[in-house]
């Protein structure tokens, strides 16, 4: 377990949010749990996509998610916004975003 991740009573509380955000067509084959804490673990460390453990889904669909939950409806907080404020989770995150708009990556 990295000190980045979420327990299962964390996660409950947000995956009616989650999985509201994307339109579920077939069955998924991953579970949202795993993906979201591949994505605190990018957010935490400021590693790479490419980077993100083998522990996690791979960081394509670990990155789908990620600007699938950062997709803003006009004023709208994003999806990604609301899991972290109800989970405590913003601060990381805020320095996160500080610095992907500095350098250009976003």
């Amino acid at each position: 377990m990295y000190t980045s991740q979420i327990t299962r009573e964390q996660f409950n509380k947000i995956a009616p949010i989650l999985e509201g955000a994307k339109k579920k067509t077939k069955p998924r084959k991953l579970d949202l749990y795993d993906i979201f804490n591949g994505l605190l673990y990018v957010v935490n460390t400021g590693c790479q996509w490419r980077n993100i453990p083998k522990d996690y889904p791979s960081w394509k669909i670990t990155y789908y998610y990620f600007t699938v939950w950062t997709k803003k409806k006009g004023e709208e907080e994003s999806v990604l916004d609301k899991v972290l404020k109800k989970i405590g989770h913003t601060r990381a995150y805020t320095k996160w975003k500080k610095t992907m708009y500095q350098h250009g990556y976003c």
